[in-house]
């Protein structure tokens, strides 16, 4: 509101001195002294002829009367032309008006349309740092997220800023961050079914990932807190399809689907997880003579990353946990080069390398996996679904 006055009063002061020049123009001279000396000459020549006057002080006073009437002569226009500049000066005394009323419209409403149609009065105002968030030309976004940073430094219970500067670390794949800045804006800010699922989330982009126990532990209270938060439900499936428990997940996602709105930004996502799950769980059956079948000796599912094993990770560092998870994938490769029946374990493995960032082996993988399915059309096309549904084509 202050700032609308200290317009106005600009806007006003400015009016005023463009109207000003306008209302009070130059003044012209009439020319009426040179006809009052003339007339005094006159009147002298009367009072000679009638004897008032002597003819020495005639003389005199005509002398003086004929100084001021050449002097004034010098500096004034003559009556032609004074009157001539007072009638131009009456003439223009309408285009003055009109001036001054289009001064007074451009001035007062010209700045104020400018700013409608340019401008964005409607803008609500925003805190610093989100203005500091917000892209600077070229500015690189790490040269942001240091000032952000800074000033944090200087103000670290800044809940606000820390909640905002999260997300920017999860999409900069600096998870760890992530994790300490959502554990502050989980501290600073309260408790929340969405603060506790977005530090799950956090945790498990650190683990690669993995839903590690901890993680899992952030999404049991965000799902205790609201039982419809979808993220931490789609999570607590991820982590029992992590532990083998398919039909577990499947029916964690199910529920998530029949609970979701159909146009939900996640609905796609969590169907083909659903049905990644669904096809491992419809493995082959046992024959009736109590034998399997013979196209699938030894080709049960390679085992998936144990409670236990995933708890161990959590006293871990960072490498030690990688290599821990390189080195189970690897394992799982080594055994599907001896025994490439194994769809099941196929699948597992083009899904570990994605978890895993090694898009270029999971193609790899996919495409070893279907040369070694190649008399099995339909397990090759559960690799092809999976490899669409991962994003991996082309």
């Amino acid at each position: 509101m202050i700032l609308w006055l200290i317009f106005a009063a600009m806007t006003a002061a400015a009016i005023f001195a463009a109207l000003w020049p306008l209302g009070h123009p130059a003044r012209t001279r009439s020319g009426s002294d040179l006809l009052v000396y003339k007339d005094q000459l006159q009147e002298i020549d009367r009072d000679r002829a009638g004897g008032l006057l002597g003819e020495a002080e005639a003389e005199a006073a005509r002398i003086e009367v004929s100084r001021r009437l050449l002097a004034a002569a010098q500096t004034e226009p003559s009556t032609a032309a004074a009157a001539e500049s007072t009638s131009a000066a009456r003439g223009s005394g309408w285009r003055r008006r009109v001036a001054m009323l289009a001064v007074l419209v451009v001035l007062s409403l010209g700045p104020a349309s400018l700013y409608v149609a340019l401008g964005s009065p409607n803008l609500p105002g925003q805190p610093a740092l989100a203005r500091d968030m917000a892209p600077h030309g070229r500015e690189s976004i790490a040269t942001l997220v240091s000032q952000v940073e800074a000033r944090l430094a200087g103000n670290p219970d800044d809940g606000r800023g820390w909640e905002l500067l999260a997300p920017v670390y999860m999409r900069l794949g600096r998870f760890d961050d992530a994790v300490a800045a959502r554990r502050k804006s989980l501290a600073l800010n309260g408790e929340t079914a969405t603060r506790r699922a977005d530090l799950g989330e956090a945790l498990v982009a650190a683990a690669n990932g993995v839903v590690t126990a901890d993680a899992k532990g952030e999404f049991d209270r965000a799902a205790a807190l609201d039982a419809h938060d979808a993220k931490a439900r789609y999570f607590l499936g991820l982590a029992a399809e992590q532990d083998g428990n398919n039909e577990g997940a499947a029916a964690i996602w199910g529920s998530l689907l029949k609970d979701s709105p159909p146009n939900a930004p996640y609905v796609e996502f969590v169907r083909r997880a659903l049905a990644r799950v669904a096809s491992a769980s419809s493995g082959p059956k046992p024959s009736a003579g109590g034998g399997q079948d013979h196209n699938n000796v030894n080709s049960a599912p390679a085992p998936a990353p144990t409670a236990q094993d995933v708890a161990a990770a959590q006293n871990m560092s960072e490498d030690e946990r990688r290599d821990m998870i390189r080195g189970m994938v690897a394992r799982l490769a080594d055994r599907l080069r001896q025994d490439g029946a194994d769809v099941e374990g196929w699948l597992r493995l083009v899904r570990s390398y994605v978890v895993l960032g090694d898009l270029d082996k999971a193609r790899a993988a996919a495409e070893d996996a279907k040369r070694a399915l190649a008399d099995r059309p339909d397990e090759i096309k559960r690799i092809d679904d999976l490899v669409k549904g991962l994003g991996l084509e082309g």
